[in-house]
């Protein structure tokens, strides 16, 4: 039976019905609602988890061209991202139209690619005409279904089944949480793919060279560490205020302190200075060897500067020496540097 077209005004303080058949929780009870329902239909998807997904990863492993993601509507749009995400994870890929498709931009599809379709009926028209296209150029298609009796799945080397109990749109008519599992999966093919590429932090990098990730995961601690003239470093047997005058020179609040064949024995910070005035000691009659914190925290010129961050936010320190080898100083690399590149 088809609603009443008519619709009672109100003010617009108020809330708008429920419909039918649903119960407005107001909109916070509303909006969890939603999430829970969703949650319900990504946690679903993990008991029906079965060798087809492992084809399907392994169909996508062993593509020697571009991995092509298609839908139309609401599933082009998850699938535009699902491409993306299998692009910036080291798989080449891009998002084809299926209506354009039809109107010419098949020919953006080669033999060695592989097609992912998704729709969540099993029967989009668009989606379906240029499957038989696709089957000519022995392209193996990996489909994204709700309904595992549909054409789509029947036409799939590999149907993977995402549909949902219930849709968390009252009405049952948007797409919502079969749109949300659809995504999921996609994600999950997207990361299974790359563990079994051994796709690595250094590949990501690759791809995301800009912005704060690009920073974080390109730049390496001999990119910023302070090295040769402006390395703050004495000998052990140097004289307190000797010390302390190599410290306000380099700005850096410490100064390496190296034994007689120029390997790292210790580090002189200023908090070193004060705790040793605070214990009656004198340091302008106290030698280098005797101020010195023994075991620095130390990291290699080739880490990520990132880990000099994480090693410094564990520590609670802004220091780093940097070294290679049995203690041969490199340089020092400071919190204050890791700000200025953007790392932080």
């Amino acid at each position: 039976m088809r609603r009443s077209q008519t619709t009672k005004l109100k003010s617009p303080s108020k809330s708008a019905p429920a419909p039918k058949g649903v119960k407005s929780l107001g909109s916070l009870g509303d909006g969890k609602r939603v999430l829970e329902i969703e949650a319900r239909a990504v946690l679903a998807l993990v008991d029906r988890m079965d060798n087809k997904f492992e084809k399907a990863v392994d169909l996508l492993a062993q593509c020697k061209g571009k991995v092509v993601v298609s839908g139309m509507g609401k599933s082009g749009l998850i699938g535009q991202k699902i491409a993306a995400t299998l692009a910036s994870t080291g798989t080449s890929s891009f998002f084809l139209h299926p209506a354009e498709g039809v109107h010419g931009d098949l020919g953006m599809l080669a033999r060695r690619d592989a097609l992912i379709a998704i729709s969540n009926s099993g029967e989009t028209a668009e989606l379906l005409q240029i499957l038989p296209y696709v089957e000519r150029m022995g392209i193996p298609v990996i489909g994204l279904t709700g309904r595992m009796t549909s054409t789509l799945a029947k036409q799939s080397d590999v149907a993977l089944d995402v549909s949902v109990s219930e849709e968390a749109c009252p009405m049952g008519l948007a797409p919502t949480a079969s749109t949300t599992a659809t995504l999921a999966l996609g994600d999950a093919l997207a990361v299974a793919l790359l563990q079994k590429r051994g796709f690595k932090e250094e590949d990501f990098a690759q791809f995301h060279p800009g912005g704060t990730l690009g920073r974080r995961l390109l730049v390496r601690v001999k990119d910023l560490m302070h090295a040769g003239a402006d390395l703050p470093k004495v000998e052990e047997s140097v004289s307190g205020t000797t010390a302390m005058l190599e410290m306000t020179a380099k700005k850096l609040g410490m100064t390496t302190v190296v034994d007689q064949v120029g390997k790292l024995a210790g580090i002189i910070t200023d908090g070193d200075l004060r705790r040793f005035i605070q214990g009656g000691g004198d340091f302008t009659k106290a030698t280098a060897s005797v101020l010195a914190s023994r075991r620095p925290r130390i990291i290699s010129p080739d880490d990520l500067a990132a880990k000099a961050v994480e090693m410094m936010e564990r520590f609670s320190i802004t220091t780093l020496v940097v070294i290679e080898g049995d203690r041969n100083i490199r340089g020092v690399i400071h919190l204050h540097d890791l700000l200025k590149s953007g790392i932080v």
